[in-house]
């Protein structure tokens, strides 16, 4: 809180200014303004936004903080140079006696001296020069750059145009007079041919690429000069060329590769679209996947886990001991990996140490004449070898000669060897399917013989079980409508065993029990060794 002076305050308005303050830096409560109606951040510290006792400021403010001394006489403005205000026509009383000019005297004159002065000829008079006087500030005093007329870059600008100009010509002339002669050549040998383009290709040098050994000369380091005073001169050459462009500049897009202006890292490719032969940058992420740099993520993990197990090893404060302990711990697991090797070598032995195969295998030759056609297709000599499944294939069992799934007939797989339809039968060969046919001519023999006698099967008779447990009499009718009452008076009833809340108080009796309520009885009663009982609930 930006308060102006410190003054008394109980413990309640202590504590309402204390969750005051939280609330606005929890982003609960608006924040403070100022006199100037500019919002304070709650994030300052209170010996930063407390004004001074002295300023007997009364409200909140943070101009205590900023250049509230400010003296208008201060000016970061430059002489202006070669101005000339007066030109006179003879000479004035109390000029130059050299030049004339009233804005200084012969002791600070900076014209050549003159035989005899303007004072005596009143010829060639200098004009008044501007005299300025002003105050700089602290800033201007210190500013390097204060006066400098940018339009005088241009001069040199000129020159290194002027310098690249007549490199470019240079070359050009040499690059003729290469060509020339190389042509006065091939006329005097007439061994002309087309590869003069070829040549004359390479023979081209590209403008841009003038004295690389002049440009690429950025990791030079120049020696130091220790001076009297401790310091040092001299420069050192920074490690990237100038021309350069900046990573950052590579790809403009916002959604593109993020770079971070703290670590100056940008760790995606800028441009993962573009020809890997032209990239010069491809990210960070790169370098820190290849080279030495994987070698130093192994010796890091290589310290941590040796420190986890007990091993007093840390690599920043002993990075030698770090990479001594890593050095011998990779020279004791090769050891100890050929050492397994020669373990497991001696015991199952080495097949690639053993006699080698004759030749004739090894080469696949042999006497078998093949054939071919100008296609280069096989004719004769050579069968096409099937191709081979995970399957186990061409296996038979149970003496059959075929495959199951070989023979189908009626919608159902058989085999073929025998046309049976059991997969665990026995093979019975021809037999078998001449016995199969003959037993499948009699079955059609019978049913058109009965067909045309007119002879048909009684019908199945229904056998019901007894009713009370005794064979039921020939003479006993069931009511079918009885029999549908029946029934669903037994389905109230079974609901009503299954919940007891259903039971009502006046419970009616009756003992008499008809042929249709026992058969209702027994065609809903629940038999344990039925398989579909478990569907009747």
């Amino acid at each position: 809180m930006a308060t102006a002076s410190v003054a008394f305050k109980s413990r309640e308005d202590h504590r309402k200014q204390i969750e005051l303050e939280e609330a606005r830096k929890a982003g609960l409560a608006p924040a403070e303004v100022d006199e100037d109606g500019k919002e304070i951040n709650p994030h300052i510290p209170q010996y930063m936004s407390s004004a001074p006792w002295y300023l007997n400021s009364e409200k909140p403010s943070l101009k205590h903080q900023r250049k509230w001394k400010s003296d208008p006489n201060y000016t970061k403005s430059w002489y202006d140079r070669g101005a000339k205000i007066f030109q006179a026509d003879k000479y004035r009383k109390g000029a130059c006696v050299n030049c004339g000019a009233m804005t200084h005297d012969a002791k600070a004159c900076v014209e050549r001296p003159r035989r005899v002065g303007a004072r005596w000829t009143s010829k060639s008079i200098a004009p008044d020069e501007k005299i300025e006087s002003f105050e700089l500030d602290y800033d201007g005093k210190r500013d390097r750059w204060n006066g400098y007329d940018t339009s005088t870059y241009a001069r040199v600008v000129e020159r290194y145009e002027a310098q690249d100009e007549a490199r470019r010509k240079y070359l050009k002339e040499q690059q003729l007079k290469k060509l020339e002669e190389k042509n006065i050549n091939q006329i005097e040998e007439g061994e002309i041919s087309d590869d003069g383009d070829d040549d004359e290709d390479d023979l081209r040098v590209d403008e841009a690429k003038v004295d690389e050994s002049k440009q690429m000369d950025f990791a030079k380091v120049e020696k130091r000069v220790r001076t009297t005073g401790g310091g040092s001169t001299g420069t050192v050459r920074n490690l990237r060329i100038r021309e350069d462009t900046a990573k950052y500049l590579l790809n403009l897009d916002v959604n593109s590769a993020h770079y971070d202006p703290k670590t100056r890292s940008m760790r995606e490719d800028p441009l993962p679209d573009a020809d890997p032969n032209e990239k010069f940058y491809i990210g960070d992420n790169q370098y820190r996947n290849s080279g030495q740099a994987l070698e130093f993520k192994d010796l890091n993990i290589h310290s941590l886990e040796a420190f986890d197990k007990g091993q007093d090893i840390h690599m920043q404060a002993a990075p030698s001991q770090a990479e001594l302990l890593y050095k011998n711990y990779k020279v004791i697991k090769e050891n100890l990996k050929s050492r397994t090797k020669d373990t497991i070598m001696e015991k199952y032995g080495n097949a690639a140490t053993e006699e080698e195969l004759p030749r004739e295998l090894l080469l696949g030759q042999s006497e078998r004449q093949v054939e071919y056609d100008r296609a280069g297709r096989i004719i004769k000599g050579q069968e096409t070898a099937l191709p081979k499944s995970k399957y186990d294939e061409d296996i038979f069992i149970n003496n059959h000669t075929t495959v199951w799934g070989s023979w189908w007939k009626d919608h159902q797989w058989g085999y073929k060897c025998c046309r049976q339809a059991i997969r665990n039968s026995y093979c019975t060969g021809a037999a078998g399917i001449e016995a199969a046919e003959a037993a499948t001519e009699l079955m059609k023999a019978n049913i058109a013989r009965k067909e045309a006698s007119g002879e048909m099967p009684p019908p199945a008779e229904e056998k019901r079980p007894a009713t009370w447990g005794t064979d039921i009499p020939d003479d006993l009718v069931l009511d079918e409508t009885l029999l549908a009452e029946a029934l669903k008076k037994e389905d109230e009833r079974k609901k009503v065993e299954k919940d007891e809340r259903k039971r009502k108080y006046n419970v009616k009796w009756n003992d008499e029990v008809t042929a249709e309520d026992m058969e209702a009885y027994r065609m809903k009663k629940v038999h344990h060794d039925d398989p579909m009982r478990d569907f009747l609930k």
